[in-house]
């Protein structure tokens, strides 16, 4: 569907609108009069937008909280290319966590939508893809400086450090600790630091 900036901006606006409603109440309460509510939508402008209804509303806002993960880890993701760079990163996931407490949007809406439906699996699929391959640069261009070691399988690290945050994520949704998401962040980046040092 090609839109007018003007009717991007409306998707958008309901897009955003639908997130803080879900944010606020979780998928289950969540109703498209709830949207339409917030967002001072009529019926037939959200079905314009969202022909597929809330499945598809859904889907949209997933991909939306998708986004908003990567985007809250720059600018420092999109630039690990010295160790003071990768400290920051490690601090702006924590904090982004921190910040967001048990509730994690994309987690929610991905069991509402069921993580086997091809789209729902598409939006994590695409949002692990980005974000292992933001790593792997960043592990690339420390190699390139000399400050890790050369035959170290870069996107095997990355792929290891993305299963750890992910890990300690779903440990911090359950108990509300943040300690092994913070190992495994330390431990990862330790690891890389000292590969260096292995083979000299």
């Amino acid at each position: 569907m090609k839109l007018t900036p003007k009717g991007a901006a409306t998707r958008l606006r309901i897009i955003e609108g639908a997130a803080a409603v879900i944010r606020e109440g979780g998928v289950a309460t969540t109703t498209l009069d709830d949207v339409r509510e917030h967002t001072h939508t009529s019926k037939s402008q959200l079905f314009h937008y969202f022909p597929g209804g809330k499945e598809e509303l859904l889907l949209t806002v997933a991909r939306f909280e998708a986004d908003r993960v990567l985007e809250d880890q720059q600018p420092y993701l999109g630039e690990l290319t010295s160790w003071s760079a990768w400290a920051a990163w490690r601090d702006k996931v924590v904090a982004r966590y921190k910040s967001q407490g048990q509730r994690c949007p994309l987690s929610v809406l991905m069991s509402e939508l069921g993580r086997s439906t091809p789209g729902a699996q598409a939006v994590v699929t695409e949002l692990l893809r980005k974000w292992q391959a933001e790593i792997t640069t960043g592990i690339r261009a420390m190699q390139e400086q000399g400050e890790v070691a050369a035959d170290l399988d870069a996107d095997q690290h990355a792929a290891a450090l993305l299963a750890g945050i992910q890990g300690g994520v779903t440990i911090m949704l359950s108990t509300g600790h943040l300690t092994h998401l913070e190992a495994a962040l330390d431990l990862g980046i330790r690891l890389l630091r000292g590969s260096h040092h292995a083979h000299t």
